[in-house]
């Protein structure tokens, strides 16, 4: 009985290092480690050459070789690219064929992806290989951590989604050399309970679960000082009420003594009728009625305890009132001094007579 672990391990997989996909795509695809960089560095300057001379049969001194040898190499660079031209030798060395998967030539076949036994894919610079291994098929993607299984039914659609986004795609033609993983999966298939993920994708998880749990902390401690926050709102709020309540009793006592005032001002009218009818006794009681009004005022404002603005009214009123008061004192003084002129007329006539 075999470990469906260990025979998933038994599956070569380079995974990506800079830009070298186009060796890693070779050394999946036959499995081993077939290719290095030199060797793919030689093929490449081999076309250059072929290339080169090729342009020479023009004439050396022909503006297009001039041209040719001075536009860089197009197939390899500094950072590790290779053109299909370098991956289409490679692989005649053991004897396979590339052939365009949306060829008419192979479109005229009508040959289930699933009969066939690889693919090379290709977009912009990047390279990967998708092969069958016993009777199942494997995504060799050198960016990902790992094998990836692909079912029978998902391979069409997998080869379909690729031509969308924009993939070349390579049919395999030819006899791949021998693996283990080839004779091991021939045996016994493999299931795949959590597929690969891309490289760099679990250290990014790694620091996106950090920033998470840091904006976590950090909404903690927001909670926390809007908590407080409200707590201070709500005191304030309840210090607002309790202005409002003040201001409503405030505003309560000054209608009393607006009404305690009219009523003064009633009886001063009173008062001063009676002076018309006797203007002594008149004088005498608006003066004793007004200081017990004053006196009555007084004392009503020391027992409500009005603030500064209610004692402010009272004073103006209690103005007004000594100003109804003042034009009365003359009439009582001019009143007395009538009385003393007689008087003093009569103790001039008596000595005469």
């Amino acid at each position: 009985m075999f470990d469906r672990k260990l025979n998933m391990d038994s599956i070569f997989h380079e995974k990506q290092e800079g830009s070298l996909c186009a060796q890693h795509c070779l050394n999946n695809l036959l499995q081993g480690e077939y290719f290095t960089p030199v060797d793919l560095s030689s093929i490449a300057h081999q076309l250059d050459e072929e290339e080169r001379m090729r342009m020479a049969e023009g004439g050396m001194g022909s503006e297009e070789y001039r041209t040719f040898l001075q536009q860089p190499s197009g197939n390899m660079d500094d950072s590790g690219f290779f053109s299909i031209q370098v991956i289409s030798n490679a692989l005649r060395v053991w004897g396979l064929e590339l052939i365009l998967f949306n060829s008419r030539e192979y479109q005229s076949l009508m040959i289930n992806p699933i009969n066939e036994k690889a693919f090379i894919c290709n977009y912009k610079e990047h390279w990967f290989t998708i092969r069958k291994l016993g009777q199942q098929w494997f995504n060799l993607n050198s960016l990902l951590t790992g094998p990836e299984l692909i079912s029978d039914t998902y391979l069409a659609l997998f080869l379909a989604q690729l031509q969308q986004e924009g993939y070349s795609i390579f049919v395999i033609r030819g006899n791949l050399p021998e693996c283990d993983a080839e004779q091991i999966l021939g045996i016994m298939r493999v299931q795949q309970q959590q597929r690969p993920r891309l490289i760099g994708e679990d250290e990014a998880q790694t620091s996106a679960g950090r920033v998470a749990a840091l904006n976590q902390t950090e909404m903690n401690f927001g909670v926390e000082n809007e908590v407080v926050d409200d707590d201070e709102e709500l005191k304030r709020a309840l210090a607002l009420s309790r202005q409002d309540i003040d201001v409503e009793d405030e505003e309560a006592d000054l209608r009393r003594a607006i009404q305690l005032s009219m009523q003064g001002a009633v009886m001063s009218n009173k008062s001063s009728e009676s002076e018309v009818v006797n203007v002594k006794s008149g004088s005498q009681a608006a003066g004793s009625a007004a200081g017990g009004q004053r006196e009555g005022q007084n004392e009503t404002l020391t027992a409500e305890e009005l603030r500064k603005r209610r004692q402010a009214y009272f004073d103006r009123q209690q103005q007004q009132q000594v100003q109804l008061n003042i034009p009365q004192q003359p009439n009582t003084k001019s009143t007395s001094g009538s009385e003393n002129t007689g008087s003093e007329v009569d103790k001039q006539q008596k000595p005469s007579q």
